[in-house]
Order: structure tokens, then C-alpha cells, then sequence
């Protein structure tokens, strides 16, 4: 049995497009540890934690909540800035909830995006939304 290509599509670094499967979270991981690595200057330890563990949470609200079977990941570096904007087909925006500590069932995602991004927003649009989260570099 061949095993399912998650990633649809390849544009410029730190760019795709993923089905909306479990496996797009090791594969947007994968691709972001990439763009890190190729930073220059680099990003300090804590910084590429960060931007991992947004993309991470992201991608994982994406599978677990949106509607539609696509999304898209970018990551970009300006000089004084890393942004992470992921789309998807779904235009509600991520719904707080309380954390089940118990139950496993989340809940820490979206406020620990909210906590470690410097800037967040979420851009609905006719064909779903757009999030975007910025960390100072």
C-alpha cells in the first residue's frame, strides 16, 4: 500500500499546501524546522520553539476543527519579524474553550498561540480565513 502524500503542493520555501490529515502536523513540523534551520541570522533556541509549537497548535486546529480538506501554511522572516499565516477553508474563527485536564480533549492550543505570537489575527474571508501570527525576531 503507498504510503499518502500529505503535502499538495511546494511553492516558494516555507510554503505548502496540506490535506487536512493528522499527518499535516508532522509534515508542516518537518517543514517548519526546515525554514528555521535555514535562517540567517538564526533564530535563538526559545524563538524556533516557539514558532514550531504555532505552527504545531495551527495546523492541528486546522485538522481537528475547520471544515474543508485543505490548508495552507507560510512562513516568512523579515529582519525584525517571523510571521506564520495558515488558511483554510472554514471562515469561523478559533473558538476559546475551557481545557480538559482530564479528558485529553484540548483546549491549549489557541491561548497558547495567543500567548507566545507577539501579534495575532484571524482574517475571514469568502472562502474561509486566513490566521496570522507574528513573533518578534
Amino acid at each position: 500500500m503507498p504510503t499518502q502524500q500529505v503535502r499538495l503542493d511546494d511553492g516558494p520555501p516555507g510554503t505548502a499546501t496540506f490535506s487536512k490529515e493528522p499527518s499535516a502536523v508532522t509534515e508542516a513540523r518537518d517543514l517548519t524546522r526546515d525554514f528555521v534551520a535555514g535562517l540567517s541570522p538564526a533564530v535563538g533556541e526559545q524563538t524556533a520553539a516557539s514558532i514550531e509549537l504555532i505552527v504545531s497548535e495551527l495546523i492541528t486546529n486546522v485538522v481537528r476543527h475547520a471544515r474543508g480538506s485543505l490548508c495552507a501554511l507560510r512562513l516568512q522572516a523579515r529582519p525584525d519579524v517571523i510571521t506564520i499565516t495558515v488558511a483554510d477553508a472554514d471562515p469561523r474563527p478559533p473558538q476559546e474553550r475551557t481545557p480538559d485536564l482530564a479528558g485529553g480533549t484540548g483546549g491549549f492550543g489557541w491561548p497558547m498561540v495567543r500567548n507566545l505570537a507577539t501579534n495575532v489575527t484571524v482574517t475571514p474571508g469568502s472562502a474561509g480565513k486566513t490566521i496570522r501570527a507574528e513573533l518578534a525576531r
